[in-house]
């Protein structure tokens, strides 16, 4: 994950693209590449492996430049996030059921 963050730190200071980048229009526009990587799946299942891969790593960029600026270390927050969750969803309870957690 560092070489990525790297990367994707270093094209948007070559570009000084990081004065547009505040929480507010990353959160946006990571909804809106989540609404792009949708719209792939919009009328069928069928995709576009290449499509869904670019609408993906938009994804991805937006979040990785989101929690460089807020000073949060991705690896970190997504692994104390799964810890939560499986305390709330334990395997005994949640094995092969969608159930949310309080209806288990």
């Amino acid at each position: 994950m560092e070489r990525v963050q790297k990367e994707i730190k270093q094209f948007n200071e070559e570009r000084d693209w990081d004065q547009f980048h505040s929480p507010e229009n990353l959160a946006k526009s990571i909804s809106i590449e989540a609404g792009e990587l949708l719209e792939c799946f919009q009328w069928n299942s069928k995709y576009d492996l290449d499509e869904v891969s670019e609408e993906l790593a938009d994804v991805f960029d937006y979040c990785f430049l989101m929690a460089d600026k807020l000073g949060v270390d991705p690896e970190k927050i997504i692994l104390d996030k799964l810890e939560k969750t499986r305390k709330k969803y334990p395997v005994e309870k949640a094995k092969g059921v969608s159930t949310k957690y309080n209806k288990l």
